[in-house]
């Protein structure tokens, strides 16, 4: 009869010894050789990239001697920045940065070119963002510049749901007449001003 100390021991794994050949761990004859295609050194390889941190927005070269924005015109154009809310109106951010800038006119420098370069001051938030995440060199002009901007702030999807309110507009129980043609009117011109489906 066998003790549980004893069925214990039988248990337990036996371990094998193995020896190590010494043949594996000597030096091959011919070690590979690694070769890199560029000559820059390990300090050099590890530098973290500066490609890629370019502006989307490409604002012409401007010869101009001595140009400078100056202060007020850029306070003016920070003094209302759009944010991309659903209830903020890009068409009425264009038409007010075009006539900020249209006040000040600078020699020999085109005004295209200086609303290229002011344009990003205008933005905040969610709008701020969405410039920064377009593809670097991706705007050449300004009509691309507010092509981008009105169809990423204003979809076609939100053209949809004015024609769609549009058709099914009733006027409200405390509403008068006026006041609710006024309402009308203010959808009509929202759907006049959206991009073409």
């Amino acid at each position: 009869m066998r003790t549980r100390s004893q069925a214990r021991r039988r248990r337990q794994p036996q371990v094998r010894q193995t020896s190590v050949e010494s043949s594996n761990l000597e030096k091959p004859d011919n070690p590979p050789i690694v070769t890199m295609d560029d000559n820059r050194t390990m300090a050099q390889l590890l530098e973290a990239p500066t490609e890629g941190y370019e502006d989307a927005i490409v604002v012409p070269e401007i010869t101009a001697n001595n140009f400078e924005i100056k202060h007020g015109l850029l306070n003016l154009v920070q003094n209302k920045q759009f944010f991309g809310h659903d209830k903020e109106d890009p068409h009425a951010h264009i038409r007010y940065f075009n006539k900020i800038t249209s006040t000040m006119k600078f020699p020999n420098v085109p005004s295209t070119s200086v609303k290229l370069m002011l344009f990003p001051f205008s933005l905040e938030g969610a709008a701020r963002i969405w410039l920064e995440k377009e593809p670097p060199r991706s705007i050449l002009t300004w009509d691309d510049l507010v092509s981008k901007f009105i169809n990423k702030f204003f979809p076609p999807s939100k053209t949809t749901n004015l024609r769609n309110e549009i058709t099914r507009f009733q006027q409200k129980f405390d509403e008068t007449f006026y006041e609710a043609w006024d309402r009308f009117n203010d959808l009509l011109i929202l759907l006049r001003k959206s991009p073409k489906l």
